[in-house]
């Protein structure tokens, strides 16, 4: 690693820091950087905005989105606190970035009470097994709309 990739994984950490001790959220903190600039940040909010989305991961890639008027983070580098969780990953694929440095492993994140295995063994279950159950139905009328969308001439792929 070089100095400058340890600054940016040490803001992570810090703002991971500052983001508990000020009672926003969990101790999770991320920033994303391209060309050698901070472009996004962000820290675990998820208690303070009663959002079981907003991971730290997932409030950085809104906010560096925002700032670069793009739903794409071509060419940029994620620093996060810790490694993903299953949705943080999900989102980082969809943004796209180039690369993902991370600090804390997720066994880590286990022994400080975060634990996202049973997520990982949900996924492998049939949907009528899991603590949630899935039941699927108006397929059709899904499908409709999906055709809908193959055939729209000025939509924006992604």
């Amino acid at each position: 690693m070089t100095e400058e990739q340890k600054s940016f994984m040490k803001m992570a950490i810090e703002l991971s820091q500052m983001g508990m001790d000020s009672g926003i959220g969990g101790p999770f903190g991320c920033v994303i950087v391209k060309d050698g600039k901070v472009i996004g940040k962000g820290s675990n909010a998820v208690a303070s905005t009663n959002d079981p989305t907003a991971h730290a991961e997932v409030v950085a890639i809104r906010d560096a989105c925002k700032n670069l008027n793009s739903f794409q983070l071509e060419g940029c580098e994620l620093y996060t606190s810790c490694e993903p969780c299953p949705m943080c990953l999900g989102a980082i694929y969809w943004a796209r970035p180039s690369k993902v440095y991370y600090a804390n492993t997720k066994t880590d994140a286990a022994k400080a009470g975060f634990d996202d295995q049973f997520i990982y063994e949900e996924l492998e279950l049939p949907h009528s097994e899991r603590k949630i159950p899935f039941n699927q139905f108006m397929r059709q009328e899904a499908i409709d709309v999906f055709d809908n969308w193959i055939n729209k001439e000025n939509k924006t792929v992604y």
